[in-house]
């Protein structure tokens, strides 16, 4: 099982950063050009989620994306969170 996070470590990754906290979940919302480029965009963050191992749940709704990651097996937020957000995070 993986380590849970304690606040202080996940503040500090997601300072700067457009992922907010919600409890044991970190999101983020995003908008792209149209439908299309919204679908691309969860596309290419399907590649890394199956690189990773990790899988966020997304929404897709038009043009606006939302991810929303927590380690679900922990009960909360890991590394393996931070990862996959910094990972997606790149995309852009």
């Amino acid at each position: 099982m993986r380590e849970l996070l304690d606040d202080e470590a996940i503040e500090a990754a997601l300072a700067g950063t457009g992922w907010e906290r919600h409890g044991d979940e970190i999101t983020r919302t995003v908008r792209r050009e149209g439908f299309a480029g919204a679908l691309a965009y969860v596309n290419a963050v399907g590649g890394l989620a199956e690189r990773h191992d990790h899988h966020p749940d997304i929404t897709l709704k038009w043009d606006t994306v939302t991810l929303v990651l927590s380690t679900h097996s922990a009960g909360g937020l890991t590394q393996m969170d931070l990862d996959l957000a910094a990972a997606i995070d790149a995309l852009d």
